[in-house]
């Protein structure tokens, strides 16, 4: 953990390279110094199915979810997310200066039973 996950409208491909948008999500978690680097992963999602406020088809939206393991205190989850959603909202200036965006962002910390099996630290520790 954590694991940033980006739903966006199609209508946006043309206006964002969503690459560097989830690398700008990927880079920010690691700069908290919140998160295990070996557990950071982000990925986009484009909804190509889309029906939003007035139907205008020009609105697009932008909707992340962090999801991060238990255990940190609210001022260190605080912290941690208003970092990252201003390289997030950096990363979408482009978008908000060519048309009508709607961006939400979440910091989700899991309640339930979780299992990993992750060798990346590992490689990551030797390196």
């Amino acid at each position: 953990m954590p694991h940033l996950i980006v739903e966006y409208s199609a209508n946006l491909d043309s206006l964002v390279d969503f690459q560097t948008v989830v690398e700008a999500l990927r880079a920010a978690a690691a700069e908290t110094g919140v998160f295990p680097l070996g557990g950071i992963r982000a990925r986009a999602h484009r909804c190509t199915y889309v029906a939003m406020a007035d139907g205008a088809p020009e609105h697009g939206f932008v909707d992340v979810t962090l999801r991060i393991g238990k255990g940190r205190d609210e001022a260190v989850r605080q912290r941690a997310g208003e970092y990252i959603f201003a390289a997030l909202s950096k990363a979408l200036d482009p978008a908000f200066a060519a048309t009508t965006v709607a961006l939400s962002f979440q910091l989700e910390e899991l309640q339930g039973l979780s299992w990993k099996r992750n060798t990346v630290h590992d490689a990551l520790d030797r390196a």
